[in-house]
């Protein structure tokens, strides 16, 4: 028998191509390997601009909206041109106090601006301003807080009686505020209280929050 070395030769090739043609589609599966970690590290990095997005969202929503407070009169807490801050969750979850200054639309009319006033009377209270004095239920109201006199009582010179939702309200600088003295504006119910006043944004010299 007689061997041709070029059918040797031939073979021979054929064997180290078949080797190499097996190590080359071993390669190939390797370059597409999932790389799982990297996946994960993905997935970590996506969920937490997600959540950081979405706390970003709820706290300008609920706290973030900006009113600018129009005149004097919640001087010297507010002065004109504050942009403050409105807390619009607060009284989804807590009921409105004596004290809290509030943002409101006078009988929920969309097209005027946002008032900025301070709660005086409650709801089921009788409200009087007698001789520059606050009479709530009969006895004088003593305030903690900085306030001019009240020279013009306007309809709040009788006994104003608040219904079970209704809230009067007064500015601090009473000699410069229209509110619930005035018929126009009266009592303020709370369906249309916007919030409650909390951060001063604007000018940087008044940053803080309202107090």
């Amino acid at each position: 028998m007689t061997y041709c070395p070029f059918i040797c030769i031939q073979d021979g090739c054929g064997i180290m191509g078949k080797r190499w043609k097996r190590r080359d589609l071993r390669f190939g599966r390797e370059k597409k390997r999932i790389n799982y970690e990297l996946l994960q590290k993905v997935g970590i990095w996506s969920f937490q601009i997600l959540l950081v997005c979405a706390f970003a969202f709820v706290f300008v929503w609920y706290f973030g909206q900006r009113i600018t407070n129009n005149g004097e009169s919640m001087n010297p807490v507010l002065k004109s041109g504050d942009v403050t801050l409105v807390n619009r969750i607060v009284y989804n979850i807590s009921t409105p106090k004596r004290g809290d200054i509030v943002v409101f639309r006078p009988n929920g009319n969309e097209n005027t601006h946002y008032y900025i006033k301070r709660i005086i009377g409650l709801p089921g209270e009788t409200v009087q301003i007698r001789e520059g004095r606050i009479y709530i239920n009969g006895e004088v109201l003593n305030e903690d807080y900085e306030t001019s006199v009240i020279s013009d009582p306007g309809i709040a010179a009788d006994k104003i009686s608040l219904g079970g939702d209704e809230y009067f309200v007064l500015g601090d600088n009473r000699e410069s505020s229209e509110d619930s003295r005035m018929a126009d504006i009266g009592n303020v119910k709370r369906a249309e209280l916007e919030g409650e006043a909390w951060f001063v944004l604007l000018p940087q010299k008044r940053f803080g929050f309202v107090r």
